[in-house]
């Protein structure tokens, strides 16, 4: 709590990085319920712009190395949940 928290994400591609690259990181609560995304990256990041994450979301990624990490600042209890991260990157999934 109180500590910018890192996602880390990885991955390997077969097919060269391009902009039709997607990262998509979605959140589920612990307590269940639908999952939200709450990050986006094509080319440039999009932070969510609504929810419980808003404002707090930063892209520390790196496509060209494998790397689709956020970072989350300003952690609290009630963010607790679970995160997935899924790159695409056509014709590779």
């Amino acid at each position: 709590v109180g500590e910018e928290v890192l996602l880390k994400c990885s991955f390997k591609s077969s097919s060269p990085i391009t902009e039709s690259l997607l990262v998509d990181w979605t959140y589920r609560p612990l307590t269940g319920g639908q999952m939200e995304i709450i990050f986006h990256y094509q080319s440039v990041p999009h932070p969510t712009a609504a929810g419980k994450f808003k404002d707090r979301i930063f892209w520390v990624g790196n496509v060209a190395n494998g790397d689709a990490s956020i970072a989350i600042q300003s952690p609290v209890l009630s963010d607790n949940g679970t995160f997935f991260c899924s790159v695409k990157n056509p014709p590779d999934v």
